[in-house]
C-alpha cells in the first residue's frame, strides 16, 4: 500500500530499517554517554531493589494504582538533587514533551520554541495552532524580539540544555531573558543531565542558575542514566497540574518499575563517581580540540558530510574498523552528519583512532 513512498525514500537515501549491530563494536553511536548500559553490577542492584516489594510491575496508570514506591523514591531523589520541589516519572522523553506542551500552554498563553527543539516537542506544538512561535536556533536577539511581539497571559519558552544533533549548549542569556520576562522555561535536559556541571546535574548546575517556580526540567533515563523512561522536575503546583491535566500521564500505564529502579541506582552511582566521570568528559573534549581543532562542550561531536550516501559509506567503513558511529540523515538534520558520541567508557586511544579515520578519510 505504501510501495511508492518507500521507493522514494530509498531513492533519496533516506530509507531506514532496524538493525542488530555486532556487540563487539565500540559504541560511538548511542546516547549511552557514561557507558552504564553494560554495567551488570548496577543492573543487579536494581533487581535487588525491585525484589524488596511484592508488586514488581506497573500494572495500571499512575492515577489508578500503578504508582509504585520505587517511582516515588526516584522522584524524590532526583528532585532533591536538582533543587526542585517535586518530580514526576514519565514513560518516555517523547511522552514527557507532549505532556508538558499540550497541558501547560492554555488559552491566552504563547509558546516560544527553539527551531531545533526535539521532534516530540514539535509534534506537540502542532496541537497548539497559533499559540506557538518558533525562534531562530539559540538566537537571543530573535527570541527577545518575539517575546515583545507576542505578549500573552503566560509566555513559555522551550529549549534544550544540549541540542541532540549539534551538541551545542543553550545560551545562558536565554535563561536571563526568560527571567526578565517572567517566562516559564521548559528545559529538555536529555543530553545535558549526566554530562554537564560539577555534579553532572545538567545545564542549570553548569550555569549556576538558581531554580525558581518558573523553571521546568525534563529529561530521559535512556541516555547518561543508562535505563529507560523520563522525568519532569518542577514546582509542586506545576507537577500537580500535570498529574491532573497531562493526557500522557493520566492515560498511560505507569512507567516500568524495573527501569525506574535502574535509573535510581544509576543516578546515585553517577553522583558518587561524578569527579571521575567529569575528568573523563574533559579528557574527551580536550582530545577533540587537539585532534580536530574543534571545541565541544558536551559529548556530542557532529561532523558534516557531503550527502546521505556518504554517511552510510563512512558508517560501513568505520564498522569494518571496529567502530559504530551514527550516520544521521534528513529529515532528522538539515545536512547529513556523522554523529560521534565521545563515550566515557571507550578509551582515549580508540577515540583518537576513530577521529583520525574520519578526519583523514582513511576508511578503506
Amino acid at each position: 500500500m505504501y510501495e511508492n513512498e518507500l521507493k522514494a525514500l530509498k531513492k533519496a537515501g533516506r530509507f531506514r530499517e532496524r538493525k542488530i549491530f555486532d556487540e563487539s563494536l565500540e559504541d560511538l553511536a548511542s546516547n549511552d554517554y557514561l557507558g552504564l548500559s553494560r554495567n551488570k553490577k548496577q543492573f543487579k542492584k536494581a533487581v535487588k531493589l525491585v525484589k524488596e516489594f511484592d508488586t514488581l510491575t506497573s500494572k495500571a496508570s499512575m492515577l489508578v494504582n500503578g504508582y509504585h514506591p520505587i517511582h516515588q523514591l526516584f522522584e524524590e531523589t532526583l528532585a532533591e538533587q536538582n533543587g526542585f520541589e517535586e518530580g514526576l516519572v514519565v514513560g518516555s522523553g517523547y511522552l514527557a514533551n507532549i505532556a508538558l506542551i499540550e497541558a501547560l500552554v492554555r488559552k491566552g498563553d504563547m509558546l516560544f520554541m527553539d527551531e531545533e527543539y526535539h521532534a516530540s516537542g514539535v509534534m506537540a506544538a502542532e496541537l497548539l495552532g497559533d499559540r506557538v512561535v518558533r525562534f531562530k536556533h539559540n538566537d537571543v536577539h530573535d527570541l527577545a524580539q518575539k517575546l515583545e511581539q507576542y505578549p500573552a497571559k503566560r509566555q513559555i519558552i522551550a529549549v534544550e540544555g544540549v541540542y541532540s544533533m549539534g551538541g551545542d549548549l543553550c545560551k545562558k542569556e536565554i535563561f536571563t531573558l526568560a527571567e526578565a520576562h517572567k517566562a516559564i522555561m521548559i528545559v529538555d535536559e536529555a543530553h545535558s543531565a549526566g554530562v554537564l556541571g560539577l555534579k553532572l546535574l545538567g545545564i542549570f548546575e553548569f550555569y549556576g542558575i538558581e531554580i525558581n517556580e518558573r523553571h521546568i526540567k525534563m529529561g530521559t533515563l535512556g541516555k547518561a542514566y543508562g535505563s529507560y523512561g523520563a522525568y519532569i522536575l518542577a514546582s509542586s503546583h506545576i507537577i500537580s497540574f500535570l498529574v491532573n491535566r497531562a493526557k500522557p500521564i493520566i492515560y498511560s500505564t505507569a512507567p516500568s518499575v524495573f527501569d525506574t529502579a535502574l535509573a535510581y541506582v544509576n543516578v546515585k552511582y553517577i553522583r558518587k563517581h561524578a569527579e571521575v566521570y567529569r575528568k573523563k568528559i574533559l579528557e574527551r573534549q580536550i582530545l577533540v580540540r587537539k585532534e580536530l581543532g574543534l571545541m565541544v562542550q558536551s559529548l556530542i561531536l557532529p561532523l558534516e558530510v557531503k550527502d546521505n550516501s556518504e554517511t552510510q559509506w563512512m558508517q560501513k567503513g568505520l564498522m569494518e574498523q571496529g567502530y559504530l558511529v551514527g550516520a544521521i540523515r534528513q529529515p532528522t538534520v538539515t545536512k547529513p552528519i556523522m554523529r560521534v558520541i565521545l563515550n566515557a567508557d571507550v578509551s582515549l586511544e580508540k577515540l583518537r583512532h576513530v577521529l583520525a579515520l574520519i578526519n583523514h578519510n582513511t576508511i578503506q
